[in-house]
């Protein structure tokens, strides 16, 4: 992290906005993990008064590194006070939409983190367990065949059925089951046969 200084006048500033400020609402469905999530849109609309009333701002630049890329955050304050960080995140995939995926993300992240925003019904206490977890579900498919039975899917109702079956299977959040799927829905609507 990069600070001027002092700091001050912005902890202040920000101590007396986060008072202010309310929790993101959870409005968007993630359909890979079929949960919901509050969007960047909602990140700075519940921050966006208290900062202003603060003499606070944030900007963010996209920045990439090595098959990452992110943001550089700042938090200034009207004294010349400021905060800076950068987050990089690993893309999915090194293309433009997959760099444009993680830029977004990292933008929402860094901007929750930085202003201490949480998201109404935070369900971050999910990362810490507090009891043994779950044995794992037994094998019902391999990995193999339903990247091949995606594959194999010639229009996009079939492989919402196939996409169904396996979000019940113990890969319903492997990386590689959810890209495969993406990838796939998105040569359907191109129109690309198997």
């Amino acid at each position: 992290m990069i600070k001027s200084e002092l700091i001050k006048e912005l902890a202040a500033a920000l101590n007396k906005a986060q008072s202010e400020m309310s929790g993101a609402k959870k409005g968007k469905v993630n359909p890979f993990f079929k949960s919901k999530y509050a969007n960047l849109e909602e990140v700075i609309s519940c921050a966006k008064g208290p900062l202003c009333n603060n003499g606070l701002s944030i900007s963010q630049f996209p920045v990439t590194q090595d098959n990452k890329a992110g943001v550089v955050t700042i938090l200034m304050h009207s004294s010349g006070e400021f905060l800076e960080d950068t987050l990089l995140l690993t893309c999915a995939k090194n293309d433009p939409q997959g760099m444009g995926s993680a830029i977004t993300y990292a933008r929402r992240y860094a901007y929750q983190s930085v202003l201490g925003i949480p998201s109404e019904d935070d369900d971050g206490n999910n990362a810490i367990r507090t009891t043994s977890p779950a044995a794992p579900k037994p094998p019902t498919i391999t990995k193999a065949a339903i990247l091949a039975a995606f594959n194999a899917c010639k229009d996009s109702a079939a492989l919402d059925k196939k996409y169904e079956k396996a979000m019940t299977t113990q890969w319903v959040k492997d990386p590689e089951v959810m890209q495969a799927y993406a990838i796939r829905a998105n040569e359907l609507s191109k129109g690309v046969k198997p």
